[in-house]
C-alpha cells in the first residue's frame, strides 16, 4: 500500500504530502482544485508519460515521490519502498528505486505491480491483453493452478531439451550446414599445407626480392673494392714483409697474420661473389613467394594469428566434426523425450483449454451483472480464448482476450478500445470487484468513476468499491456524497492564491469535516437538511 505521496511543481500543485491509509481513500473538493493532477502524478510516478508544460510556471522541475509498505517484497527495505522521478524542464528525468537510478522503462515495468489506475489513461494491466489469461486463472483458482503448474514444468523442460537439441544439431538440416561448413573449414586448411616457419621464411625472402636491385648494386660495389683493392694490396704488403721476417721475428710474425688476413679476405670475397649469384629471381618465384603470402594472411583472419593456430584451429574442428557425427544416437533419444513429453503437454493444455472455456462463460455472466448493477444494462463483457493449434506457451495453447460490448447493435471490440472515461472506470470497477478475492494488486486508483451516474448506480459504485477495498488499497476522486460517504479516509482538495500564485492544498478530515464535506457535494450547501442526509449516507457505510 501507499503510505506518503509527496508531489511538487506540477500544475498549480506547488508542494504537498498525502499520507494515505488501507481501505478506501477519496478525494473531493472543489472543481479545478488539482485532483485530477495527483492522479497525473501517480500516473508519472508509476512511468507514464509526462509533458514539461505540466511543470510549475517559474520553475525548473517537479518531482514525484511516494513510499509504499510491502513487506514481502524483495525490493523493500525495512518494508518500505522509496520511489522518486524528477524532471527538468530540459526533458532530463531522473528516476530512482530506492535511491538506485533506473530508466523510465524499468520504473514502469516495477510499478505496474503495485499500482493499476482506472480512468482516460491506459496505464493498467487490465487493459494489456498479455494480462488477461492470468485473470482468468485467478479466477478459475486450485481447479487450474495444478495443471497449469505441471504443465510449466514440462513445458520448461520441453524448451531445455529443444535448446539441447539445436546445440547438437539435432535439426538435420541445421547439422548438415553445419558439417559442411566445418569440413570445408578442414580441406581449406589442408589444401594449403602450411608448415610452422614458413611465413618467416616467406617474408624473408620478399623482403629480399623487393630490396633486390639496391642488394645487387652494392653486392657488386663490394666486390669490386674487394678485388681490386683489397686483395691485391694485401698481397703486395705480405710480399714485402717476407722480405725482411728473417730479421726479426716480429716481422715474421706480421707477415703471419697478414697472410691470414688475406686468406680470410679471399674467403669474404667468395661469399659475397656468391651472394650476387642468388640475386638471380625469376618472375614465377616472385608470383608464388606473394601468392603463398596472400593465402597465408587470408586463412590468419579466418582461423587464427599464426601458423600455429590455424593449424591447432584445423585439428579442433576435426574433433568437433567427429563429435556432431557420433550425436545422432544420442539425439534421437532426446528427441524421443521431447515428443513424449509433448504429448503430455497436450493433454494438460486441453484440459486447462476446457476449463478456461467453461469459467469464462461463468466470469462473463459475473461481470455483466455487475454492469447492470452499475447502469451499464447494454454493455456485454465477453472472454474470449483462442486456442493454438500448432504452438505451446508457457501457459498452455490459449490466448485469451477480453473483448466488451457497450452499446446495443454494436460491434464487440477489445477491452481497450472503451472510448468514455467514465465507461471506461466502471467496466473495470465491475471486473475488479468480481477478481477482487484473486487480484493481487495492491493499490487501485479510480478516476472519473462517477461519470454521468446517480441514484441507484451510485450506491452500486460506492458499495462495490468498498468491498474491493476490502482486499486493496483504493483511492478514488469523486463528486458522489454515496462514494464519499463510504470511504475510511476523506481528503478535501481546495486552491489558494499565495502571493500571486494559485496553489493546491490537501487536508484529511476529522469525522465531523467529512460529515459536512458530504452535506456539501450532495446539495451544494450546508444546512440541517443536507447534514441529515449526510449522516444518513455515512451511517450506512458503518452498517
Amino acid at each position: 500500500m501507499i503510505t506518503t505521496l509527496h508531489i511538487k511543481n506540477i500544475g498549480i500543485i506547488e508542494d504537498i504530502t498525502i499520507d494515505l491509509g488501507q481501505g478506501l481513500n477519496v478525494l473531493t473538493g472543489e472543481t479545478g482544485a488539482g485532483k485530477t493532477l495527483i492522479i497525473d502524478s501517480l500516473q508519472i510516478i508509476s512511468g507514464g508519460r509526462f509533458s514539461k508544460e505540466m511543470i510549475r510556471k517559474g520553475e525548473t522541475q517537479s518531482f514525484v515521490e511516494l513510499c509504499m509498505y510491502e513487506p514481502e517484497n524483495e525490493n523493500a527495505i525495512d518494508g518500505n519502498i522509496i520511489v522518486s522521478r524528477e524532471i527538468n524542464v530540459n526533458g532530463k528525468n531522473m528516476c530512482k528505486i530506492n535511491g538506485r537510478m533506473v530508466t523510465v522503462n524499468e520504473l514502469k515495468e516495477f510499478m505496474r505491480r503495485f499500482i493499476e489506475i482506472h480512468g482516460q489513461n491506459d496505464n493498467q494491466n487490465l487493459l494489456d491483453a498479455k494480462m488477461h489469461l492470468n485473470y482468468l486463472d485467478g479466477f478459475i483458482g486450485e481447479k487450474i493452478s495444478n495443471p497449469k503448474r505441471k504443465y510449466e514444468n514440462l513445458y520448461t523442460e520441453y524448451c531445455d531439451i529443444k535448446q539441447e537439441l539445436k546445440n547438437n544439431f539435432g535439426d538435420e538440416k541445421e547439422k548438415q550446414r553445419k558439417l559442411d561448413l566445418l569440413q570445408y573449414q578442414i580441406k581449406e586448411i589442408e589444401q594449403a599445407n602450411l608448415k610452422i616457419g614458413e611465413e618467416e621464411e616467406l617474408e624473408e625472402k620478399r623482403k629480399i626480392i623487393l630490396n633486390s636491385e639496391k642488394i645487387t648494386e652494392n653486392l657488386q660495389e663490394a666486390d669490386s673494392l674487394i678485388s681490386e683493392n683489397g686483395i691485391d694490396s694485401i698481397s703486395m704488403a705480405i710480399r714485402a714483409l717476407e722480405k725482411i721476417e728473417n730479421i726479426d721475428t716480429q716481422y715474421e710474425k706480421l707477415s703471419s697474420e697478414l697472410k691470414n688476413i688475406y686468406y680470410e679476405l679471399q674467403e669474404v670475397a667468395r661469399d659475397v661473389n656468391n651472394c650476387k649469384s642468388d640475386m638471380e629471381f625469376d618472375e614465377e618465384e616472385r608470383d608464388f613467394i606473394e601468392e603463398r603470402l596472400d593465402l597465408i594472411y587470408s586463412l590468419k583472419r579466418k582461423y587464427g594469428n599464426t601458423i600455429e593456430e590455424i593449424l591447432k584451429y584445423k585439428d579442433n574442428i576435426k574433433e568437433e566434426v567427429e563429435h556432431i557425427e557420433n550425436l545422432e544416437e544420442y539425439n534421437n533419444k532426446l528427441k524421443k523425450k521431447q515428443n513424449d513429453i509433448e504429448e503430455q503437454m497436450k493433454l494438460l493444455a486441453n484440459q486447462m483449454h476446457e476449463t478456461r472455456k467453461q469459467k469464462a462463460e461463468i466470469l462473463n455472466e459475473k461481470i455483466n451483472q455487475e454492469l447492470e448493477e452499475l447502469e451499464m444494462k447494454n454493455a456485454k463483457i465477453n472472454v474470449k480464448i483462442n486456442y493454438l493449434e500448432n504452438e505451446y506457451l508457457r501457459t498452455g495453447k490459449d490466448i485469451v482476450t477480453f473483448y466488451i460490448t457497450t452499446n446495443k447493435g454494436e460491434e464487440e471490440k477489445e477491452l481497450s478500445k472503451i472510448a468514455s472515461g467514465g465507461e471506461m472506470s466502471r467496466t473495470m470497477l465491475a471486473i475488479k470487484k468480481v477478481l477482487a478475492d484473486t487480484d493481487k494488486m495492491p493499490v487501485l486508483v479510480f478516476d472519473e468513476i462517477d461519470t454521468g451516474i446517480s441514484g441507484k448506480a451510485a450506491n452500486s459504485v460506492a458499495g462495490k468499491l468498498k468491498r474491493i477495498a476490502n482486499n486493496h488499497q483504493v483511492m478514488c476522486i469523486s463528486h458522489l456524497p454515496n462514494i464519499a460517504a463510504m470511504a475510511d479516509y476523506n481528503y478535501f482538495i481546495s486552491k489558494d492564491i499565495y502571493q500571486d500564485r494559485t496553489k493546491t492544498q490537501v487536508k484529511l478530515l476529522q469525522e465531523n469535516e467529512v460529515i459536512e464535506e458530504i452535506a456539501r457535494i450532495s446539495s451544494g450547501e450546508i444546512n440541517d437538511i443536507s447534514l441529515k442526509y449526510a449522516n444518513e449516507l455515512r451511517h450506512k457505510k458503518a452498517s
